[in-house]
């Protein structure tokens, strides 16, 4: 089963910390990741900058409406995200759990939408052949 990792910082904890801390935990982070791969558990990734640069789209009154910053406004924002694939959601906290991310904020972990990815994964493989076909 695929799991959905999203890890939360408060970016505040950050800029308290030296920076040797900070590469510490990086490497303590990056370290857990290869024990996930080396188990066949890490099937992905992506760290976020700070919220601070985003943008929020919202649907409303027929328009769509854009708004930097982040949706939510609260200390901790996501930080992260980790694809991690595990036998079922006892396992993917047990593997999270021992994760050094989680000393910087919460991990919230969430089952992937086998069904509609599958879609997603059938629609891909179209769009790829008729690309190909194309050219």
């Amino acid at each position: 089963m695929k799991f959905v990792c999203l890890g939360y910082a408060d970016h505040g904890k950050f800029q308290s910390m030296s920076e040797q801390e900070l590469q510490q935990t990086i490497d303590d982070c990056f370290a857990y990741d290869d024990i996930l791969r080396s188990g066949g558990h890490f099937a992905g990734g992506e760290a976020l900058e700070d919220a601070s640069k985003a943008v929020t789209l919202r649907y409303r009154d027929g328009q769509i409406q854009a708004t930097d910053g982040p949706y939510a406004e609260t200390k901790e924002q996501i930080g992260g995200i980790l694809i991690l694939e595990a036998d079922s959601m006892e396992h993917a906290v047990e593997l999270i759990s021992k994760h050094p991310g989680v000393r910087i904020g919460p991990f919230e972990i969430r089952p992937a939408d086998e069904q509609i990815n599958e879609m997603l994964d059938q629609r891909n493989q179209r769009f790829e052949q008729q690309v190909q076909k194309e050219s």
